[in-house]
């Protein structure tokens, strides 16, 4: 089986100079070798081309047969990175907590690996007789939730 060491050094030789980042690698028991890449403005057709060629020629088919999909994080999949975070302040969330509740709002800040997401919550303030909008921001650190991801939005 081909090591996942040897084709992370690999992606991060491609990488240098670059404004991609490595979201993933998996490497099954019959050698598919799955690379995902993502670019804050997007993955372009013609750099996972370039990427795959690279790998499949630092790679001896003579000595271990393999299959090499390249391609981008999907829009609406998790976020695996905290790159891919940083790539969406500002945008719409959903936040998956460990405890299974579900908190959709724009993802204000991130700092390491905690990160701020401002949603939309009907409190009634103190004096008057109707609940009204508020911004409301929540803390919560990446390693703490089952996922995070971007959505989709056809306003």
């Amino acid at each position: 089986m081909i090591e996942k060491s040897i084709v992370k050094s690999l992606v991060e030789t491609w990488l240098e100079g670059k404004d991609y980042f490595l979201v993933d690698i998996e490497i099954s028991q019959d050698n598919k070798i799955v690379v995902e890449i993502d670019h804050a403005d997007g993955v372009w057709i013609e750099d996972c081309v370039e990427l795959s060629k690279f790998i499949e020629d630092h790679l001896d088919r003579d000595k271990e047969d393999f299959e090499l999909e390249v391609g981008s994080a999907g829009l609406g999949q998790p976020f695996k990175v905290p790159q891919q975070y940083l790539n969406f302040i500002g945008k719409e969330v959903e936040v998956l907590s460990a405890d299974g509740k579900k908190t959709k709002g724009v993802l204000k800040s991130v700092d390491g690996r905690d990160f701020i997401v401002t949603t939309q919550e009907k409190i009634k303030p103190e004096g008057k007789k109707r609940p009204v909008l508020t911004d409301v921001d929540k803390a919560f650190n990446m390693d703490e939730v089952k996922y995070t991801k971007y959505i989709i939005s056809f306003k």
